[in-house]
């Protein structure tokens, strides 16, 4: 179904327009973003409904963008992947955020060896798109540790239960998308932007 959404987007590109081989290439490979982005929340939308925690995974969503966004982090080489890992994510976590109780104390702990790692690991590229200017990496680096900080903070102040738990939680998925270890279990390769300029020389 992608495949064939894409490519009549990109037929009708290339019949009706001035684009390159290159350029439709691009073009291509946005489209199949954006079509993954489309699908994935037209799923978890209806699975969140279906188990009733639609506003739950929306405010989780938009919590747990806040951090990807500057640290970056693993992205599934197969759509099914991605879109089964996502409808897991996005489902499961919202639910647990829902349903636990953390005790401050272990939140505390959590919060520092979480911001350490953020502190250590962000921003982690992929291979598609390598973060190459050091500049740009060291704003991601303090922008994803900041908002760490920020969420560690919001974590133990916070008094409403889900809210407080999908602060920290968010925070222990994206650890886990941007750990060197996950991209090891994935066979995908890390730090790719070393890779991209030892390439340029």
């Amino acid at each position: 179904m992608k495949n064939y959404v894409v490519n009549k987007c990109i037929n009708l590109l290339r019949n009706n327009g001035d684009y390159d081989e290159i350029k439709l290439a691009e073009i291509k490979y946005g489209l199949e973003g954006i079509y993954m982005l489309i699908s994935k929340l037209i799923i978890i939308i209806i699975l969140s409904i279906l188990f009733g925690i639609i506003k739950e995974v929306l405010i989780f969503l938009l919590i747990y963008n806040f951090i990807r966004m500057p640290s970056f982090g693993l992205h599934a080489t197969k759509s099914w992947i991605c879109l089964l890992s996502s409808s897991i994510i996005f489902i499961g976590v919202p639910y647990l955020a829902k349903s636990v109780t953390i005790p401050i104390w272990l939140k505390i702990i959590a919060g520092i060896i979480l911001i350490l790692l953020f502190l250590k690991n962000a921003p982690a590229d992929t291979y598609k798109r390598p973060i190459v200017s050091q500049k740009r990496r060291n704003v991601y680096k303090f922008l994803s540790t900041l908002v760490a900080i920020i969420y560690v903070f919001a974590s133990l102040f916070i008094n409403n239960t889900f809210i407080s738990n999908s602060f920290i939680l968010s925070l222990v998925v994206q650890s886990c998308m941007i750990s060197p270890l996950v991209y090891k279990i994935f066979n995908l390769p890390y730090n790719n932007y070393k890779t991209y300029l030892a390439n340029q020389v």
